[in-house]
């Protein structure tokens, strides 16, 4: 009997935006891998989970290793995937968390690659989470993109000219892996005069939560850190609706 590989993203914080469907995948799943960042003491994923009832005994956690030896990273994922690749051909039923969208710049996409080579046919499926710009957007009651705007997704830059061109040259801007770089995107904003119009979330759901949907005064050195998104709009939110001062004049 053929197991079966299930990528799930457990959202960006609160425990509620878990998708009913993983939730079912979650508590079937004989080995659960849950990745927690080197140096971390508790997994993030993990503490999205709290509060949701699940077999616990069942946790597999792994260390998240980022190296920025591509050697080394290919070595990690490849001795996962032969270990996850072993428990499919074994018939077990393997369940990969992840943040937020299990398939938006996560590492899940290279351990999927990892077991599909070693395991072609092997059952796997990914369920659709949500994205920590979605979680973002909504916290912040931020649109995303209305009419015809054109919304850009990428991690940050390393220099302001290639974000200012960016930005320049879309309606909005989803900026993602901002990391320590935060001081001198929020400087270029605020000289490009665009700050009041964008948004910024920081652990969105958890202990040392930041929101802001004006970045005019934000100050960067509490907010850096990881698990950070920026949305930024070129230009105010244009208003499709009658004000109701205009309807009082209508009314006179």
């Amino acid at each position: 009997m053929s197991g079966r590989l299930t990528g799930i993203g457990v959202g960006p914080g609160p425990a509620g935006y878990l998708p009913l469907a993983a939730l079912a995948a979650l508590r079937s799943a004989d080995v659960i891998y849950i990745p927690r960042a080197r140096g971390a003491e508790l997994s993030v994923a993990l503490q999205c989970l709290e509060g949701v009832e699940f077999d616990r005994s069942r946790l597999c956690e792994i260390e998240f290793n980022m190296d920025p030896d591509r050697q080394v990273l290919q070595e990690h994922y490849a001795q996962l995937g032969q270990q996850l690749a072993a428990q499919l051909r074994e018939g077990l039923q393997v369940v990969y968390l992840t943040i937020g969208d299990a398939l938006t710049y996560s590492t899940y996409g290279y351990v999927l690659a990892a077991v599909r080579d070693l395991y072609p046919e092997c059952d796997c499926v990914t369920l659709p989470g949500i994205t920590s710009y979605a979680a973002a957007a909504a916290a912040l009651e931020w649109p995303l993109g209305v009419g015809k705007e054109r919304t850009l997704i990428l991690p940050c830059p390393e220099d302001a000219a290639t974000l200012r061109a960016e930005i320049e040259g879309h309606d909005i801007v989803v900026l993602m892996k901002v990391g320590a770089r935060l001081p001198w995107v929020l400087a270029l904003l605020r000289e490009m005069g665009i700050a009041q119009h964008c948004g910024f979330a920081r652990r969105i759901g958890l202990e040392g939560e930041v929101l802001a949907s004006d970045l005019t005064a934000l100050d960067a050195a509490g907010a850096s850190g990881y698990l950070a998104v920026l949305l930024i709009r070129k230009t105010a939110q244009a208003q499709r609706h009658r004000a109701p001062h205009e309807n009082s004049k209508g009314n006179a």
